[in-house]
């Protein structure tokens, strides 16, 4: 069994927080290199067969630039935290109509005691936002089904980290799931611990949870009018 990540990896994320400006960066790049993205870009290789069987339409890309690796790099133009680089980093396996529509993706962190996976779509569009809760106002049968059975939620939690104080407009407030209703994210996640992310059996975890994932990500396609 393969291992990708080591406590090197977590040490330097660690490092790139407490300095985190360019030059040390450059200065650095090469840890960075052999123990984030190399052992990430690999790990993005070795889940395409199970991606693959999961759904003809997802994508694992393992890139240095435009494929499923985020960039470490910040997007400040707009933030108050000038800091140049994120202190963790993810990837996203994504739908192969991305770049067409809003899709939901299956998404991996890497951070120190932070480490986690998750599927569905984060900061939606108000207009996917809207079809999807239309879509579970319609079929909710599937959604119970989808999100709420009782396997999925001992594994997985939905986030509830940004929520409406009640039901959005035009939606009936007894609805079975109003409490869903009220999301503004659609995101199932599972923290994983430091030591599975470093160990043996990671790349196993990842695939049993893309498998575990499937069926709210095939939900959402399906609320986004998406092949899975």
């Amino acid at each position: 069994m393969s291992r990708y990540f080591s406590d090197a990896s977590f040490k330097f994320l660690r490092s790139l927080a407490r300095n985190n400006n360019r030059e040390w960066f450059h200065e650095h790049k090469a840890a960075y290199e052999s123990h984030v993205r190399g052992p990430f870009l690999r790990l993005l290789t070795d889940l395409q067969p199970a991606l693959a069987q999961i759904s003809p339409h997802y994508r694992s890309e393992p890139k240095n630039v435009g494929g499923s690796l985020f960039r470490i790099h910040r997007d400040t133009r707009f933030a108050n935290d000038k800091a140049p680089y994120k202190s963790w980093q993810g990837a996203r396996l994504f739908h192969e109509r991305k770049r067409q529509v809003e899709a939901p993706s299956f998404y991996i962190h890497l951070q120190g005691g932070e480490c986690f996976i998750a599927s569905g779509v984060w900061h939606p569009e108000p207009d996917s936002l809207r079809k999807i809760r239309h879509f579970v106002l319609d079929n909710p049968g599937s959604w119970k089904a989808a999100a709420h059975d009782p396997k999925f939620r001992k594994r997985y939690d939905l986030d509830d980290s940004e929520m409406l104080t009640r039901a959005p407009r035009g939606f009936p407030a007894d609805f079975e799931f109003a409490e869903d209703l009220r999301r503004k994210n659609f995101v199932a996640l599972r923290s994983i611990d430091d030591e599975t992310m470093t160990g043996p059996r990671l790349l196993k975890t990842l695939e049993k949870d893309l498998a575990g994932l499937a069926p709210f990500t095939d939900y959402l396609c399906a609320a986004l009018d998406l092949e899975f």
